[in-house]
């Protein structure tokens, strides 16, 4: 037999990408971690001087107000609450507060006398993608507006707000600070990342299976064609089919 050329093959390969019950191309996730605090410095009475929410994949896991224990929110920070993930997290969130409230006096903001006497807020975001690569970042604010990031990596910090050059200046040479950003947000934050994921995981993956009557569970799946032999078959013969339509 004559043999068909490409458009022979790129018949098959359409075959096989249409086939039921598998996806081709696998895509890469990337997950995060992040922990927004907010610093207040002048609370009014029964207000607590800094709050701190937790997040993984953008879904808040715990709260914490700088003066309590450390809220578990939702089935994953219930799950994790205990684990000694979460135990070395407290700590963590102890010292981040008490360290930005040390600084948060002497901040000094160029031709805005105001802005020091405002909420700094703080986020640190510890990102980690399929391969396992961690790369962290740190980005400081006032009334929700940034002025100052963190690069961790590089240990580099950037003035986005033009009053701010001051407070780089001043963090620039704070190599305590520096030291324990790098730490939270590269170190610490990839592990406790690694641990919540299975854990979330978790919570999301059924215990049981489902409570379908078994007729009803079969007969649903006739319906919709499914079996678990379906695919084997199907890949099968579309093999077969491209190696005659080939040769």
């Amino acid at each position: 037999m004559t043999r068909v050329a490409e458009p022979g093959i790129l018949l098959c390969v359409a075959l096989l990408l249409l086939l039921p019950g598998r996806t081709w191309a696998r895509r890469a996730d990337t997950h995060a971690l992040c922990y927004d605090f907010t610093l207040i410095p002048s609370p009014r009475p029964g207000q607590g001087w800094c709050e701190v929410q937790g997040q993984v994949d953008w879904k808040v896991f715990l709260s914490y107000d700088c003066g309590s224990k450390v809220k578990p929110i939702s089935p994953l920070g219930k799950k994790v609450n205990g684990t000694r993930a979460w135990e070395d997290q407290v700590i963590m969130l102890r010292d981040a507060g008490e360290i930005f409230k040390e600084r948060l006096p002497d901040i000094k903001l160029e031709d805005d006398g105001n802005r020091g006497s405002l909420p700094l807020q703080a986020r640190m975001s510890c990102k980690c993608d399929a391969s396992g690569h961690t790369t962290g970042a740190w980005q400081f604010s006032f009334d929700g507006q940034t002025f100052l990031l963190f690069d961790p990596e590089k240990r580099m910090w950037t003035a986005v707000h033009h009053t701010a050059g001051g407070m780089k200046e001043q963090w620039e040479n704070d190599r305590e600070m520096a030291m324990f950003l790098e730490k939270v947000s590269l170190g610490d934050g990839g592990s406790w990342l690694e641990e919540f994921l299975k854990c979330w995981e978790e919570v999301l993956e059924p215990t049981a299976p489902p409570t379908t009557a078994p007729d009803t569970a079969h007969a649903h799946a006739t319906a919709n064609g499914a079996r678990p032999w379906s695919f084997p078959v199907s890949l099968t013969i579309s093999v077969l089919l491209c190696i005659f339509w080939i040769f």
